[in-house]
């Protein structure tokens, strides 16, 4: 799976959450969840818990409080992923 095949997924994940559209619109790696596309913060707990149902991973709190933004998200996602693979 590469990193726009997760990037895809994020947004269908993100997307019922988000208020601001036009960030949404122009979502990078340098997207930040709060900042740029408002969710607020209960939202990014569903935003994880459904991350980890999509992706069948588990995330543990230290890297939930990284996942501000896409980059974070996608490396912890990417090395899950890797790590599951190898199991």
């Amino acid at each position: 799976m590469t990193r726009n095949d997760i990037i895809q997924q994020l947004k269908q994940i993100v997307k019922p959450y988000v208020r601001e559209q036009e960030a949404f619109e122009k979502l990078s790696e340098d997207t930040d969840f709060i900042n740029d596309l408002k969710i607020n913060s209960a939202n990014l707990v569903d935003i994880i818990l459904d991350i980890e149902e999509v992706f069948g991973i588990t995330i543990d709190t230290p890297e939930m409080e990284k996942m501000l933004d896409i980059k974070a998200t996608l490396d912890i996602i990417t090395s899950k992923i890797s790590t599951d693979d190898r199991e």
